[in-house]
């Protein structure tokens, strides 16, 4: 997939009003209408002027594009950051699927993106339309569920059609248990409705930021725990993170590198909760004294052990 710039495809400034956005885009759609021009690649560069506009007049999706910044060339080959889009505030509402724009245009802003949903309307009185905005938060207050204090940032056009970003700060109750990708409702924090119409709700989509010592699935958790050779061998009972503290894990003897143990309802909250997977890592002591070294070599003269036995 390759990286398309839309404000060349348009021939404005990346600092353009959106009055001048506007005006290029009515004469690029003049010049290259299937209807009416004469250029042989007048279809396809219709549809390339059509899907930049469709991002450049809009200060929601302006702004998050420019997100990306002003290094990216035309043509280059691109994917999202993983952390595109984190923190905006976006209204509900975009192009049909069927819409034949590009892959670059649908891996920002397409079927699975907020701009894939529609706005709810009514007859004369409208409710407003709902936001959407990716928030990251930690694998413990998933756990735990609180209350905490987050900031979006809230494109919005200034008085002489630029797009600016202003913050926004709410509190936000997070329910014990919640998962990636799970949206939290917060009822009339959208967009104002129309002629009395109910305001819009913000929808607030969850991600995890990278845990020092879990990895998540769902609701499951895995943990990578070291143990000693010994404990090991000769099996052992060892203390073991788990979300909710630490806990007595049982090893059995001859337990193997990369062997995987379960706690049951070890992972966060729900109906049923999730598991803990706990993975089995032998570290050896390191041989830097005498005494280590003679350890091992005591081993190594003792113990008929050959760990490439069957190899040839």
């Amino acid at each position: 997939m390759n990286y398309k710039d839309y404000y060349k495809i348009l021939g404005v400034e990346r600092g353009a009003s959106q009055e001048e956005i506007k005006r290029a885009y009515r004469r690029l759609a003049r010049k290259y209408h299937p209807d009416v021009s004469k250029e042989a690649n007048a279809e396809e560069r219709f549809k390339e002027v059509q899907e930049a506009y469709e991002v450049l007049k809009d200060p929601e999706k302006r702004a998050a594009y420019d997100q990306l910044g002003s290094n990216w060339r035309a043509g280059q080959e691109f994917q999202p950051p993983p952390d595109w889009g984190r923190g905006f505030e976006f209204s509900f509402g975009g192009p049909d699927e069927d819409s034949g724009f590009s892959d670059f245009f649908a891996s920002l802003f397409g079927a699975r993106s907020p701009f894939g949903q529609r706005a709810r309307r009514g007859g004369f009185a409208r409710s407003g339309q709902d936001h959407v905005a990716k928030i990251e938060i930690d694998l413990e207050d998933a756990y735990r569920g609180g209350t905490r204090t987050i900031e979006l940032k809230s494109p919005q056009l200034s008085d002489d059609g630029h797009v600016i970003v202003k913050p926004r700060t709410l509190r936000v109750t997070i329910p014990p248990g919640v998962v990636e990708g799970q949206r939290i409702r917060l009822a009339g924090q959208g967009s104002p409705g129309v002629h009395g119409g109910p305001a819009g709700d913000l929808y607030l989509e969850v991600s995890f930021r990278p845990h020092r010592l879990f990895q998540v699935n769902g609701r499951d958790v895995t943990l990578k725990l070291p143990i000693a050779p010994w404990e090991a061998a000769l099996g052992a009972t060892v203390q073991t993170p788990t979300l909710g503290g630490p806990v007595e894990l049982r090893i059995p003897p001859g337990a193997r590198t990369d062997q995987k143990l379960r706690l049951k309802g070890r992972g966060l909250p729900g109906n049923p909760p999730g598991d803990q997977y706990v993975v089995l890592k032998i570290v050896l002591p390191p041989a830097t004294t005498p005494e280590a070294r003679a350890l091992f070599e005591r081993m190594r003269s003792e113990l008929p052990f050959n760990p490439r036995k069957g190899m040839y």
